[in-house]
């Protein structure tokens, strides 16, 4: 059987020099090929053959071997498709900071391309905060300087500090999004280990502990606000981004758009919920954006938490209740309806059924039919 004959192409740094990684599996036909290149060497370090990159070296490596071995380029080229649905990113924030003496700020081409990315503004802050923090801690050293073991350390002194592998995976994303993005040298960390990933179930509150929340909301706009959070399944940067025109009273649909991995898509709307919500617009009259706050914004995401956590210490429920947490309710409460799981996963936008299938963990007519070994 043939196997097919194969090189992988990486970025690399050597001694603060770019270059083109050319890794491979022995062959004797491609080692021959490598060492025609130009001023071609081996990394240990790396354990692959590299020549220097510059555009002409690339072109030749190219001509050299197309058409005799499969060229991967998956790590070579960005493949990333540019977020097109996205709010406008606003980094006035960031230019008019009051920085302290000595404060290494974030390079300017580091946010450009954050706001040519589109980048939702919650990632662009965290992205700035974290790549600060780490530019920071080698406030001495050029960035082109900085190699894996420099990362390694900055997240081992981390790790000593308790952070969540959440909070380490971010510190990750926001360092190689400046050295594969910005700087152009995809999986140039290609070597950094990520933490194993976690897994942990969704917290879940009942039926009646829901319908006590509602009860126990301030005024109507609050009652509405966590009626869709749970009848509709939604995130809590969804609910505030609905329209008007987004609740489809016909159809009995509303409609979310742009939500997260910029997917639209259609979900419940609850008879319930809808009674109240015509209430609601009577009472409040919004004008664009279904729930408004002062000179008709948007209602902040920070009030939204706050009133969801203020229903469930008024209800009396025991567990810590955030928007997502009534997400996480409304998906486990269909599962345990009956409803397919292929269904729920439309209806949360879930892009992979993995994701729905936690629910499965939680949900307790999974356990319903087991018979228990002491009984």
């Amino acid at each position: 059987m043939n196997t097919i004959k194969s090189i992988t192409l990486y970025h690399l740094m050597i001694n603060d020099v770019k270059k083109i990684g050319i890794k491979f599996a022995p062959d004797n036909l491609i080692q021959g090929l490598v060492k025609g290149l130009p001023d071609p060497k081996w990394s240990e370090q790396h354990q692959m053959a590299y020549i220097p990159n510059t555009k002409e070296h690339l072109e030749l490596l190219l001509d050299t071997f197309r058409g005799v071995v499969w060229i991967n380029f998956n790590r070579f080229y960005p493949n990333k498709p540019v977020n097109s649905h996205n709010e406008n990113v606003d980094v006035a924030w960031f230019r008019k900071r009051k920085l302290p003496p000595g404060y290494r700020a974030c390079p300017e081409e580091y946010l450009l391309k954050l706001e040519l990315k589109r980048y939702s503004n919650s990632t662009v802050r965290i992205y700035v905060s974290f790549f600060e923090m780490f530019i920071n801690y080698y406030k001495e050293k050029e960035l082109y300087a900085i190699d894996e073991s420099d990362i390694r350390a900055f997240l081992q002194e981390k790790i000593h500090n308790n952070v969540s592998n959440s909070y380490l995976n971010q510190a990750i994303n926001a360092i190689k999004f400046y050295y594969e993005v910005v700087l152009g040298m995809p999986n140039r960390f290609y070597a950094i280990e990520r933490p194993r990933k976690e897994f942990k179930l969704p917290t879940v509150i009942s039926k009646d502990e829901v319908l006590a929340m509602i009860a126990s909301a301030n005024n109507l706009k609050h009652r509405c606000i966590i009626q869709l959070l749970y009848s509709a399944g939604l995130r809590r940067s969804e609910l505030i981004n609905l329209k008007l025109t987004d609740v489809d009273s016909k159809r009995m649909l509303i409609r979310v758009e742009g939500s997260k991995g910029n997917k639209d898509r259609y979900t419940l709307l609850s008879n319930t919920a809808l009674a109240d919500l015509r209430a609601y617009y009577r009472e409040w009259k919004p004008r664009m954006y279904l729930f408004e706050g002062r000179k008709a914004g948007k209602y902040s995401a920070n009030s939204v938490l706050q009133l969801v956590k203020d229903a469930a210490i008024k209800a009396g429920v025991k567990q810590t209740v955030s928007p997502h947490v009534l997400r996480h309710s409304f998906a486990t409460h269909l599962l345990e309806s009956g409803v397919d799981l292929r269904q729920i996963q439309v209806l949360l936008g879930h892009g992979s059924s993995k994701t729905t299938e936690i629910y499965t963990h939680v949900a307790t007519n999974t356990f319903k039919n087991i018979i228990n070994p002491l009984d």
